[in-house]
């Protein structure tokens, strides 16, 4: 049974999350995703402080789609190293951590 995360990431804006959670979610790639409110970002890049708004999204996924899943999200993201983070979810209702692992399943072959 493969194990259940939850990864986080974040965009430039609303329509970029949308675009790029649908495309994971229709791929099976994330069982769903939760685009939240504009958050303000304060970090470090190229030698300075940097601010920007951008949209906070929560995917879950399993461990075996992790791969496929972060290498699908990196090449679909506009950010040169995009916020890219994922931890093992431990505890969860049965019903839904089942529902995340039949989602992300691999397409069954016709």
């Amino acid at each position: 049974m493969s194990e259940v995360l939850l990864a986080i990431s974040t965009f430039p804006d609303r329509a970029t999350a949308t675009r790029i959670a649908e495309q994971l979610v229709s791929e099976r790639l994330a069982a769903c995703a939760n685009i939240g409110a504009e958050v303000q970002s304060i970090y470090w890049w190229e030698g300075k402080v940097e601010h920007a708004q951008e949209t906070l999204v929560f995917f879950k996924t399993t461990q075996l789609r992790y791969g496929e899943f972060e290498e699908k999200l990196k090449a679909l993201h506009p950010y040169d190293v995009p916020e890219i983070i994922c931890s093992s979810v431990t505890v969860g209702l049965p019903a839904y951590l089942d529902w995340v692992r039949e989602s992300c399943a691999h397409p069954i072959p016709l």
